[in-house]
């Protein structure tokens, strides 16, 4: 973590551990990367468990050099500059994190919420930086994550699996249509439904767009000619036609299904 990044995180998890409702403060990955990378991004998670200052009172306690400061409509999240720094604050109930974990552990006859949301909650969860804990809450909880059942992973693939044969047809049908707005929508959902496929084969949580490329390439269990496929698939120029990017697209199906 850069100097000046690491003295905006300290300042800010020495005023939210202040709030006697924050159980933990994470560091999301966006923030390791040096300011001037295009990705930066200082993201705190604020995980509570009783009532937050309001937005209002948030603002003011943050500190007066704050440019631009706006908050979601539920006040879930703030956004501001500080500098020419993008900061964003997450809040998020620990009571509603503990449903969602249990019920990717105990309770997969409600995993259709999961599914719908995704586990990018669970990546952030896991992997990020602990900044502030004041029990031992969010160690429990990636304990639980690190253990989740066969189960579950194998009822979020099928999901997913059949979410990427869906935008295969899909892909087809705007082939066959010369149908460019169809086409690459459809691309976009194959390629993202095949990705996560793969993460849930290898019990990996879904991470920010950002980073698919790069986590999805170096799984440790991928088709024999993934990654070719991959980089073909995802080239824009004239050799890859509609045509041959659906061919593509049958290829990363077959052998996704068979692995």
């Amino acid at each position: 973590m850069k100097y000046k990044t690491k003295l905006l995180v300290d300042r800010f998890a020495s005023i939210v551990s202040k709030w006697p409702g924050v159980e933990c403060v994470s560091l999301n990955e966006s923030a390791l990367p040096d300011t001037l990378h295009p990705y930066f991004a200082l993201i705190l998670d604020i995980y509570y468990t009783d009532s937050i200052p309001g937005a209002e009172e948030r603002q003011v306690l943050y500190g007066p050099d704050l440019e631009a400061f706006e908050t979601s409509g539920n006040e879930s999240k703030d956004r501001f500059l500080i500098g020419d720094i993008p900061v964003r604050l997450e809040y998020k109930s620990v009571g509603m994190i503990d449903e969602l974990v249990n019920i990717a552990e105990n309770n997969l006859d409600s995993l259709w919420f999961i599914k719908d949301s995704g586990t990018y909650g669970f990546y952030r969860l896991s992997k990020g930086e602990v900044i502030f804990s004041r029990n031992n809450w969010i160690q429990g909880i990636r304990d639980i994550l690190d253990n989740l059942p066969d189960d579950f992973w194998r009822s979020m693939r099928n999901a997913h699996e059949s979410k990427m044969e869906h935008f295969l047809s899909d892909l087809g049908s705007a082939v066959l249509q010369k149908d460019n707005f169809f086409y690459l929508s459809s691309s976009a959902g194959f390629i993202k439904s095949a990705c996560l496929t793969l993460l849930c084969i290898n019990k990996h949580f879904e991470p920010s767009h950002r980073a698919y490329y790069g986590q999805v390439s170096s799984l440790k269990k991928l088709p024999d000619s993934f990654l070719s496929y991959f980089e073909n698939f995802l080239r824009q120029d004239n050799e890859i036609t509609m045509e041959r990017k659906f061919s593509l697209a049958q290829l990363i199906t077959r052998d996704i299904v068979a692995l």
